[in-house]
């Protein structure tokens, strides 16, 4: 299902050549408290998606983290940060990921999941950080509104960051017809974000004006050619198609927004702003 030959290159590129850095925070943070990471883990693909469980499953080989899922009950994508208006109560039944690990089903929106999450499961404190994904199929782009902004992953994140919770939306590139996602890159670019950022995220020291969308390319041919930072694109002049393939055997250099970079085999790192829609207005 997943292509593990790739794991160990991908890892090296991942760990290697970027630190993630959360906006407004150093990874440079002060001492991390010596407790787990409280992490809950949403997606707008549904409860049963492989991306969700692929990350979950990563997660929980580690210790140090303590994971909650909370997912919409059936697939919600481009759904963006909608939610569902009040009253009634939002519906949620128990079920577990696809390997089984425990899980709330929301019968409602991504937005929706985090919220009745940060309500409902964690009664004392907060999580240390939402991270939402992998979604299946790439969000780049900021072009009139759409693709990145009308994304339930990455809707669910700023849903977190408006909350007060510091997030990270993940997104897997599209594959050629018959291809595979690889989620198993994916899986290690967020766990490389994580890594990076711990202190910050125990320490509470990340800014909460931005989310972070992440963007890992499924390499047809080649391999990742490593990670930048960028800004989201506004405009697409070399019409590339959004929903297309990525080439990770491009020999374009510098790129200089989303779209560039991952549709020519980069990681791509972005700061998204949490207040660019209605999201924080409508939960003050």
């Amino acid at each position: 299902m997943f292509r593990r030959n790739r794991i160990r290159r991908v890892l090296l590129i991942s760990l290697g050549l970027v630190m993630f850095p959360i906006a407004g925070c150093s990874s440079e943070s002060s001492q991390t408290p010596s407790r787990p990471l409280r992490i809950l883990v949403t997606n707008d693909d549904g409860v049963s998606a492989l991306g969700i469980d692929a990350v979950v499953e990563a997660l929980r080989n580690d210790p140090d983290n303590v994971i909650v899922v909370s997912a919409p009950a059936v697939n919600q994508s481009g759904s963006g940060d909608t939610t569902t208006p009040a009253p009634p109560p939002l519906e949620a039944t128990e079920t577990t990921t696809l390997s089984g690990y425990p899980a709330t089903a929301v019968m409602g929106y991504p937005a929706d999941s985090v919220l009745y999450a940060l309500e409902n499961l964690y009664p004392e404190e907060a999580p240390d950080v939402v991270l939402s994904g992998i979604n299946q199929g790439q969000n780049v782009g900021n072009l009139d509104g759409v693709l990145s902004q009308i994304s339930g992953t990455v809707g669910a994140a700023k849903t977190a960051a408006c909350s007060g919770v510091p997030a990270l939306a993940s997104s897997q590139g599209s594959p050629k017809v018959g291809g595979d996602y690889d989620y198993e890159a994916g899986v290690v670019a967020v766990l490389a974000w994580l890594q990076a950022n711990r202190a910050a995220l125990l320490a509470g020291e990340a800014s909460l004006e931005d989310i972070t969308s992440i963007n890992i390319p499924s390499c047809d041919t080649g391999t990742i050619r490593g990670t930048v930072e960028t800004v989201l694109a506004t405009e697409n002049p070399d019409g590339i198609s959004l929903l297309g393939p990525q080439d990770c055997e491009s020999d374009f250099q510098d790129p200089q927004d989303d779209i560039e970079a991952f549709f020519n085999g980069f990681i791509s790192v972005t700061p998204v702003p949490s207040n660019s829609s209605n999201t924080c207005d409508d939960l003050k």
